[in-house]
């Protein structure tokens, strides 16, 4: 059981991987912006209840904090094409791992004690 709990956590974060590794690639923030809501749009195949308000939850607020961290000067970004002050596809990532977390939290406590 164990097993098969880390095989589901480890393909849970591949599209995570993949999303980040693209980043230095597409150069261009929209371009790279529909190719995560199209990762998005195929995880959805394996919809789970609540997981389009998690999406939405963690799109609004994730943007939220990045904005203020960047306001603050905790971070900088180069590419600022939201807003002027991020990367329009940043708030597509974290939303995307707020889900893969919910989805995770579900593998935890489905499979181990």
């Amino acid at each position: 059981m164990m097993t098969w709990a880390l095989v589901r956590l480890f393909l849970l974060a591949l599209p995570i991987v993949f999303m980040i590794v693209l980043i230095p690639y597409v150069q261009n923030d929209f371009l790279l912006a529909g190719i995560y809501i199209l990762i998005i749009a195929i995880s959805s195949l394996r919809y789970a209840r609540h997981d389009f308000l998690f999406l939405i939850i963690g799109c609004v607020v994730l943007f939220a904090s990045e904005y203020l961290f960047i306001s603050t000067g905790v971070e900088t970004f180069e590419r600022n094409s939201l807003f002027g002050v991020m990367p329009v596809w940043l708030p597509l990532l974290w939303a995307y791992v707020f889900v893969a977390i919910k989805r995770g939290v579900r593998i935890i406590e489905k499979y181990l004690p």
